[in-house]
């Protein structure tokens, strides 16, 4: 039995390591300079405090925060949303075109990121060819702009993070039994009816991890809001960065990062539940 138990703390402990050394020791550190005061030179100062969380007094912080949310809730709902057909899908076509749809859905997004996202940048200029052909059509006005706004921000998210909602929905509806749909519309149901009554709560797991793994990430995004959201599409990342490299003001960074840690805790705590009720 000790014999095990070593093996086991054997087996666990470069993992674990790895997860204080880079995980756990960072987090602790930037809760404890959030409740540092502020050098007016720029950096930590030598008091504590807690007026680093008042900026969340601030009706421009509530706004920002608001838009954070939201972003990242539509963001995640309208992947889920494709994702669902997407899934049910290549789930259903046969096992050699399985793995050939899944490879045209990653290989895109091989590409760097960065790259990607400034693509669409340029696809959403003003001057380019789609603002161009819209107003053509009339859809658009000489003065409006399909860049730097929340719109924006959420296509651009949208793109970048369907994959990561498809992939868990796929592995859930690969193990479905679709044989519950047939039987299902011989008993009446229209084609819709046992999609929403039989398929969506057979993947129920997987529709929760997709909504986890698409809305954790999107609160901490910062790449996709600075280069096509502007100063509407700001997210909580953007004032971040902007308090920390811009500023100088370590301690209000570390402020606002800690309250978006607990954001980012609250869905995996809600992950966590779904699954031990689904138990």
């Amino acid at each position: 039995m000790l014999k095990k138990l070593r093996q086991e703390v054997a087996a666990t402990l470069p993992s674990f390591g790895w997860l204080v050394v880079f995980v756990l020791a960072p987090t602790l550190l930037v809760l404890a300079i959030a409740f540092r005061e502020t050098d007016p030179a720029g950096g930590i100062g030598a008091g504590w405090t807690l007026g680093q969380f008042g900026i969340f007094g601030q009706k421009s912080t509530l706004l920002l925060l608001w838009r954070t949310l939201w972003i990242s809730a539509l963001t995640t709902v309208l992947c889920v949303l494709v994702a669902l057909p997407v899934a049910l899908f290549v789930a259903q076509v046969r096992k050699p075109w399985r793995a050939r749809l899944l490879l045209l859905i990653v290989v895109p997004f091989w590409t760097n990121f960065l790259i990607r996202v400034f693509a669409w940048n340029q696809i959403l200029h003003s001057e380019g060819g789609l603002a161009r052909f819209l107003r053509a059509l009339h859809l658009l006005g000489e003065n409006e702009s399909l860049l730097f706004n929340s719109g924006a921000v959420v296509l651009v998210s949208v793109y970048t993070y369907l994959p990561f909602a498809i992939l868990p929905l796929y592995a859930a509806a690969e193990k479905f039994d679709f044989g519950l749909l047939d039987a299902a519309r011989d008993l009446g149901a229209t084609p819709f009816g046992a999609f929403r009554s039989v398929f969506i709560p057979g993947i129920r797991k997987g529709i929760t991890t997709a909504l986890v793994i698409v809305f954790v990430p999107m609160l901490g995004s910062y790449v996709v809001p600075d280069l096509v959201g502007g100063t509407d599409g700001q997210m909580i990342g953007n004032k971040i960065a902007q308090r920390n490299f811009a500023d100088r003001n370590l301690p209000a960074a570390s402020a606002m990062s800690v309250i978006l840690t607990l954001a980012v805790l609250a869905p995996l705590l809600f992950r966590r539940h779904g699954g031990e009720r689904a138990k």
